[in-house]
């Protein structure tokens, strides 16, 4: 068996990556060198190698360590660690998370043992150092090992009525009750921010409420939720507001005019800022294209109050009704937005192509630009059908073409998963919640911007520059493993690991396209991927099959693409911004740091547009919808509509009167007595039983096995 020790004279050879991964995911707790020396057979004179190949393993992001001497799989926490409670579950007991956690997804689930008699209950917001078990599937028995305090200004943000607080987190089952005089004058129907107030004894947790946030049905009270819920950043300091104010117009000098060239922005229609423009033109032998970019660098110098609060937020967060920016509005609206008819200082790439979409030579530049128009992806969409606005329209979809052969040739992972809209009326409530339309106008931009970033990350390496890349590493054997079962059950699968490349991903979503399960092949398959990332250590981008890559395309919204614009203009001598060497010693931190905000914001996107459709859905409650079973547990089933993608869970204990078996492997609930059985991806009639826009959490009820309901409309 690979990875056992050799049982004859000599040592054995030192173990695979992959072997010594295998190891330390199976292992029960931390591992010493030690135990990996006695696993593996290996001698005295291997243990250097051992102890550089833990270095690099470490250096990648796989392996943690333990203290000096002791390891572990980086999915996995140690035996002893610091963790926070943020809830309790059903029973009343303490649910926690880890305070540090490095691997991919979501952190584990920690739950708690009840304290010892006499001691007080664990309280939201409280840490403590615990002793941890594994309970397998991201689960961990936790026992308290020491008390360490409420971590920083604990706060509870919810809804209150009737003298309690009710939780916008969903996971959060328990109430606060907020005593006499510690109601901060809320009054009922208001989003608060409360904070916990010193209880022993049973009975509901006590707080105070500190902060009024609005009426829970007052317009943008979804957006300011998700704001205070994830911790976002919404407010400027003055000091970034005054620079941002202070800013003007560039001139000519020192950049080259660009104003003669019809660049045209190209976004969505509800796009608040405008920060890349495009034009193309017919070569003798392919095409030459160029992308100017807001000059934001020009703006936000580093060290300044801009700057310290651009890496603080990391990025631009958009919500249906709001965005809360990285930069001010007179940055991110006004001078860095590459309006119409303006005069705006950019960073160009001026790229040429041969017929076949293959890069020949691109060269950086720092320009003064006038985009000769703001069009959206359908203006663009129509134009180029109907043969209109020829001139700009059809070299930009020719050039595309080019690059779209590049594209196919190199076996890309294209995921298209349908983006929902929501549609709000004129008084901030949600109208409708749609598909997003991808377009080829969409894919025409993303290949542009795509070959812009490719061009960013070779000229900083030639430049010998610190670049902050994008970098989307090779699934993980775990993620690999659960996908491959997954796929099972539809009869599919994946070539081995080593030989896996994006175009078999590619090649499955295509034979997959025109099933009914296509949308949950789709979600699976995104799920099995790594999440991107930012790193100064180029790990390539699996996803788009290019082995470099860096973010230079978003400077108003990305602080990565702000770091990329900077170390362009120190390593070619446009300006006199460049990387100080006291923030290049940072890029690892700053890379961690950013890739944080950036999945913060994704979480609260998602969670604002998920709160806006219960919203909708709560106008449907008691309505039949055809949906397909999304997730199978051993306490009831998720399923998602059909319609618009609302996702819900069916409770076990709504299912019709039976022992329902849990079959994991096979991903489904079948019934003993009734013979029913309910699988993953299977089509089902729902009911919608309840919904809750606060947490924005949807219960459904099957049809199957069950009579229809007086007076239910089927949708």
């Amino acid at each position: 068996m690979s990875g056992e020790p050799d049982n004859g004279s000599g040592p054995s050879p030192l173990p695979t990556r992959d072997q010594l991964r295998r190891f330390l995911r199976d292992a029960k707790g931390d591992v010493g060198k030690s135990d990996i020396v006695r696993h593996f057979g290996l001698s005295v004179e291997q243990r250097p190698a051992l102890r550089e190949l833990l270095r690099q393993l470490q250096a990648e992001g796989v392996v943690a360590r333990s203290g000096s001497r002791r390891a572990r799989d980086i999915q996995k926490l140690p035996e002893v660690a610091v963790v926070e409670v943020f809830g309790i579950d059903p029973d009343g007991d303490p649910l926690a998370r880890p305070v540090e956690w490095l691997g991919e997804g979501r952190p584990p689930l920690v739950y708690m043992r009840p304290e010892r008699p006499g001691q007080p209950a664990l309280a939201p917001g409280e840490r403590v150092m615990a002793r941890l078990r594994s309970m397998g599937g991201g689960k961990y028995d936790g026992r308290t090992f020491k008390r360490l305090g409420a971590a920083a200004a604990p706060r509870v943000l919810g809804l209150y009525q009737d003298g309690r607080v009710q939780p916008v987190d969903k996971r959060q089952k328990a109430e606060w009750t907020v005593p006499a005089g510690q109601d901060g004058g809320a009054e009922p129907g208001e989003l608060v921010l409360a904070e916990p107030i010193n209880h022993v004894g049973p009975g509901l947790r006590p707080v105070r409420i500190v902060e009024r946030l609005g009426r829970m049905d007052a317009p943008r009270a979804i957006s300011i939720l998700c704001v205070h819920q994830h911790g976002i950043p919404d407010t400027f300091p003055p000091a970034a507001l005054a620079e941002a104010n202070a800013a003007g117009a560039v001139d000519l000098q020192g950049r080259e005019d660009l104003r003669p060239i019809p660049l045209v922005t190209i976004d969505g229609e509800d796009a608040r800022d405008f920060d890349d423009s495009v034009w193309a033109e017919a070569t003798a032998d392919g095409w030459r294209v160029i992308v100017a970019i807001a000059d934001v660098a020009h703006y936000v110098r580093t060290g300044s109050a801009l700057d310290d609060e651009a890496r603080l937020r990391g990025n631009s967060v958009y919500f249906p009704d709001r965005v809360v920016p990285m930069l001010p509005e007179a940055l991110s609206n006004e001078w860095c937005s590459l309006k119409p008819g303006e005069n705006r200082g950019c960073l160009f790439v001026d790229m040429r192509f041969d017929a076949g979409g293959t890069k020949t030579t691109h060269r950086f530049g720092r320009g003064l630009m006038r985009s000769a128009a703001r069009l959206t992806y359908e203006q663009v969409q129509e134009a180029h059908l109907r043969g209109e606005m020829v001139e700009t329209i059809a070299p930009l979809f020719g050039a595309y073409a080019a690059l779209q052969k590049a594209r196919d040739a190199r076996g890309t992972l294209d995921l298209d998963l349908p983006e929902r809209r929501v549609l709000l009326d004129e008084n901030g409530q949600v109208r409708d919640v749609v598909p997003r339309l991808r377009l080829d106008s969409h894919r025409l931009i993303e290949e542009f911007m795509v070959a812009a970033n490719v061009c960013a990350a070779e000229t900083l390496e030639k430049q010998g520059q610190p670049c902050m890349y994008r970098v989307h590493e090779r699934p993980s054997d775990e993620k690999l493993e659960g996908l491959r079962q997954f796929l099972d059950s539809f009869e599919l699968d994946l070539p081995a690991a080593g030989e896996l490349r994006p175009a078999h991903f590619a090649a499955l979503l295509d034979r997959t396209k025109d099933l009914p399960e296509a949308r949950l092949i789709h979600e699976a398959v995104l799920r099995g991927q790594s999440q991107a990332a930012y790193s100064p250590e180029n790990l390539g981008h699996f996803g788009l099959a290019l082995p470099r890559y860096a973010h230079f395309t978003s400077p108003i919204r990305r602080y990565a693409d702000l770091l990329v614009h900077r170390a362009l203009i120190g390593g070619l001598k446009l300006g006199p911004e460049s990387i100080p060497p006291a923030d290049a010693a940072e890029f690892a931190e700053i890379g961690e740091r950013i890739t944080r905000a950036e999945r913060r914001a994704a979480a609260a996107e998602r969670d604002a547009v998920d709160r806006y459709l219960t919203g909708l859905m709560a106008t449907r409650i008691g309505n039949i919808f055809a949906a397909r079973i999304s997730g199978v547990t051993r306490f009831g089933l998720f399923v998602t509509v059909e319609e618009n993608g609302a996702s819900g869970i069916v409770p076990l204990s709504s299912l019709p009167d039976d022992r329902w078996i849990h079959e994991e492997a096979e991903r489904r609930l079948s019934g003993r007595n009734t013979r029913l059985v309910f699988s993953l991806g299977q089509a089902v009639d729902v009911r919608l039983s309840d919904a809750a826009p606060l947490t924005g959490g949807l219960v459904f009820h099957l049809m199957q096995g069950a009579p229809p309901a007086r007076g239910a409309r089927r949708r």
